[in-house]
């Protein structure tokens, strides 16, 4: 893999907690639009530039993408912000409940996305893909970095050691708890880190499908309009984090659903019963069902119940939980890891043919709940809107890994990561 250093755009050291905001697609438009206005210099005005405008404008506009650029460019004129006079490669901290990560910030070669040494697990859509495109070109940069995973580096980790036992960058506490900080590898480990980068037969996209994609369509763009050779122009390069495996960790991705397609709640507890082992989870001493919400260590209700192995869920239903197993004979002897991930399982034997969700990604009878939100969440979700619950074991990274490998694309919603980048503390200028 081809990487090269460059000069970033990046808030003043003591402006980095202001600025810096989760990505774009973590949270509503209308959840924007109060993060901003609580704090007028949060990134999300730049990278979700329609809570600029009054409600009801379209975000596809041009005049959004352009106001971009133009908040971009004041907070660097107003010295919110600065452009390093050299260029040189980052590294971005982020400690979670005790775990830290650390990614290498560098720019990576388009070209190794379209050869394939970047590998996808997901599909894209066209209307993500053009949004991010118009936005890159409204802001004459790359704001959001491609998060990507490596096998872990031995001589990058004795690297990224050493680096930061110098002055951060920035350090800062956010209001989720995660510590962020940053720091600038020193020059004379420019050419290591490269090299040690260039050994990288495969990495692997953690995050950002949509955003490495846009990238590659302006850069293909630029090049046939320029008449340049590969390489040669910023746009052919894109931002990203790169984390060792040993350091990340994927959270569940959990489901809702919003009706039993017609079924009673004693209907499809039995249409369980014939798909899976199922077996109640045991009633708390004072007779009530067992619960998290409530619960006076609402953690340890979380790992008791929360399911770890292959092909074991826990469903929510009519207040109670269940411990779901598919049974040893219906375990599919794939070749290939996909078929064996508990969303795939959990569709194939159980969304489709019963609840008649053929397409999750479009069916409005489903909702993802994300990790991060835990059991909770989905006892809730069934308190308001949703009458079954389903949670998940985590994917694991070595599954991810294996199905991109393959060429193959992970089923919608298996990978959340956690904890998540934050927008703004480094941008790519083209």
């Amino acid at each position: 893999m081809q990487i090269k250093p460059f000069a970033a755009l990046r808030p003043a050291k003591e402006r980095a907690a202001d600025i810096a905001a989760l990505p774009y697609d973590v949270q509503s438009t209308e959840e924007a639009r109060v993060i901003v206005e609580k704090n007028p210099l949060s990134f999300l005005c730049i990278d979700e530039p329609v809570v600029n405008f009054p409600e009801g404008t379209d975000p596809y506009a041009f005049r959004v993408y352009t106001k971009a650029g133009d908040l971009l460019g004041a907070l660097e004129s107003f010295g919110l912000m600065h452009q390093d006079e050299t260029a040189g490669y980052y590294l971005y901290e982020l400690t979670m409940h005790g775990r830290v990560q650390t990614g290498l910030v560098a720019c990576v070669s388009i070209d190794d996305y379209l050869n394939g040494v970047v590998k996808e697990h997901e599909s894209t859509r066209v209307d993500k893909e053009i949004d991010r495109i118009n936005h890159i070109r409204g802001c004459k940069a790359q704001t959001g970095p491609i998060f990507l995973a490596y096998n872990h580096d031995d001589e990058l980790a004795r690297i990224y050691r050493e680096a930061k036992q110098g002055e951060p960058l920035f350090d800062f506490v956010a209001d989720d708890g995660v510590r962020h900080r940053g720091f600038a590898i020193p020059r004379a480990e420019a050419s290591l880190v490269e090299a040690r980068c260039a050994t990288m037969k495969r990495v692997y996209i953690a995050d950002g499908h949509h955003r490495v994609a846009a990238a590659s369509e302006i850069a293909k763009a630029l090049r046939k309009a320029k008449g340049t050779a590969p390489g040669e122009l910023e746009s052919d390069w894109f931002l990203a984090v790169m984390f060792p495996d040993s350091e990340l960790e994927i959270l569940p991705y959990d489901r809702v659903v919003r009706d039993l397609n017609g079924l009673s709640e004693a209907e499809f507890l039995a249409e369980l019963q014939v798909r899976f082992e199922v077996k109640p989870v045991p009633d708390l001493p004072s007779g009530e069902p067992f619960s998290v919400l409530g619960a006076e260590n609402p953690e340890a209700a979380e790992r008791a119940l929360r399911p770890t192995e292959v092909g074991v869920f826990a469903t929510f239903l009519g207040g109670r939980w269940y411990i779901c197993r598919v049974r040893s004979e219906d375990m599919p002897d794939y070749s290939h890891v996909t078929g064996r991930l508990e969303v795939s399982l959990l569709q194939r034997m159980l969304f489709q043919p019963v609840l008649g969700i053929a397409d999750p990604r479009r069916s409005p009878r489903i909702d993802f709940v994300g990790g991060i939100r835990g059991v909770a969440e989905l006892e809730r979700r069934c308190q308001q809107d949703c009458v079954a619950a389903f949670a998940l074991s985590p994917t694991r990274i070595v599954e991810l890994f294996a199905v991109a490998d393959a060429g193959r694309l992970m089923p919608p919603k298996s990978t959340w990561f956690e904890p998540k980048l934050r927008s703004g503390l480094f941008i790519h200028k083209l």
